[in-house]
């Protein structure tokens, strides 16, 4: 790593250097601007966007994709764990062992006492384990409500599942999710009527969140993971959109060139090449 360049083909490169490039990028006298000029607050921001390209290249099945959107994520916690060395608060080690620290800490089946493994997913162990470790940190939990603790910053769906786990965790929560389903006709039915008296933005925005939050309940009893699904959906009106597209463009047009029917029509014979693709 000495020297005026870097030449990324002379060596296989380890954290080591990776810990010391993003030092090195940190200098305030010979670093890069950008990235001197840089807080836990901007920052924050794109680690968030690598975790979704992380998730995005394995639904997409993209191994060589995966490694590099996981360099990219490791990048994150490097650049966290320097700004916080350099304010004296931590060091990226101390992050590397907090983290296996922890995973000993919670894996007790695994690390400890073997014979219990088999009784650990049902034991409620896992949550003991982080309310102990929670009160040892000296935390104070808010006794007024489980609710809490949900942090505000995850997306919407996913707060709204673990909202409503937590809740079903103590007995508040629906026995079937045939009954879910009924909840979310009838959301849907206020909506319409929101819509149909010209109620305010406001109103029909409330009644748009209800029937956004019940979905986000179906999923958690499909065991389906919201965000994923919504994800899925989004690449699929992609592809379907880009056929239309594609279509249009064979004739010299674009959308615009288009009336809705005709877009239609070619949104079904892509929906149905799809079909017929997953059949074969």
């Amino acid at each position: 790593m000495t020297g005026s360049r870097i030449k990324p083909d002379d060596k296989t490169y380890a954290l080591a250097d990776l810990l010391a490039v993003m030092a090195r990028l940190r200098d305030p006298e010979t670093g890069c601007p950008w990235d001197v000029k840089q807080s836990f607050a901007t920052i924050a921001p794109y680690t968030i966007e690598e975790a979704y390209e992380v998730a995005d290249a394995i639904e997409r099945g993209d191994m060589s994709g995966l490694k590099d959107e996981l360099g990219d994520l490791l990048l994150q916690v490097v650049y966290h764990a320097q700004m916080a060395s350099e304010e004296g608060a931590f060091a990226f080690d101390d992050v590397a062992d907090a983290i296996t620290r922890k995973m000993i800490r919670r894996h007790p089946h695994v690390f400890e006492d073997p014979t219990r493994r088999d009784e650990f997913l049902g034991s409620g162990l896992w949550e003991q384990i982080k309310a102990e470790e929670k009160a040892a940190r000296g935390e104070a939990t808010d006794p007024t409500s489980i609710l809490n603790d949900v942090p505000v910053g995850m997306p919407g769906l996913t707060r709204a599942a673990k909202l409503q786990k937590r809740a079903a965790d103590v007995g508040f929560d629906w026995s079937d999710v045939g009954l879910i389903i009924e909840k979310v006709e009838e959301e849907l039915a206020e909506l319409k009527e929101a819509i149909a008296h010209n109620e305010p933005q406001e109103r029909i925005a409330d009644e748009f969140g209800d029937i956004a939050f019940v979905l986000a309940n179906v999923a958690r009893h499909l065991h389906v993971d919201p965000e994923s699904a919504l994800r899925g959906t989004c690449n699929k009106f992609i592809r379907r959109f880009q056929h239309i597209e594609t279509a249009l463009a064979a004739d010299g047009r674009t959308p615009k060139d288009a009336d809705l029917d005709e877009m239609e029509a070619l949104w079904n014979v892509a929906k149905q090449a799809e079909k017929a693709a997953k059949r074969d």
